[in-house]
């Protein structure tokens, strides 16, 4: 049927999200309370933000600007990018945490990884010899062998969960 004019519905969809609220316990493990990721992210300076990249549409892009606007120094990390702008202002890509360090001399509070989990063993090697505060694997990102020596040597660790999410959860409600 064609409509014309005036005569088509108007459709005013007014849905927004349900409020949930997060999960507290995972596979038996207790993820950490809000309480504590708004401690850590309130503690929070520097993010390196491994597995970035210079695409703005991709998430590791507009999440790291996202924060980057909320006032955290962000440290763009890929090798394959190195030394060149990462379209975040005045900010250079490194390509791995030791050199970002050495070259910046800043302490890393955070590390946030957009790096599929068979390479989370090694960010949390280079996280814990650079002294990294904490270190997150974005949503889809599990490693339950990485989380287990995060949490043996007392680092602080959350998984499979946005930053940008938990940040605008957190700060903006």
């Amino acid at each position: 049927m064609a409509w014309a004019g005036s005569e088509a519905p108007v459709f005013q969809a007014q849905w927004s999200p349900p409020k949930l609220e997060p999960r507290r316990a995972t596979a038996g493990r207790v993820r950490m309370q809000d309480a504590e990721l708004k401690q850590l992210l309130e503690n929070t300076k520097t993010i390196a933000v491994v597995g970035f990249s210079s695409q703005a549409h991709k998430p590791s892009f507009f999440v790291a600007k996202y924060l980057q606007s909320q006032g955290y120094r962000i440290l763009p990390i890929n090798p394959a990018l190195q030394g060149r702008p990462s379209g975040l202002m005045g900010e250079t890509c490194y390509p791995d945490l030791k050199t970002a360090v050495a070259e910046t001399g800043l302490k890393i509070d955070l590390v946030d990884v957009f790096r599929r989990a068979e390479h989370t063993p090694d960010v949390l090697a280079q996280a814990m010899n650079v002294g990294a505060g904490a270190v997150w694997l974005q949503q889809g990102i599990r490693n339950d062998l990485v989380e287990a020596k995060a949490r043996a040597a007392g680092l602080p660790f959350v998984m499979d969960r946005c930053l940008k999410t938990e940040h605008q959860r957190l700060f903006l409600v």
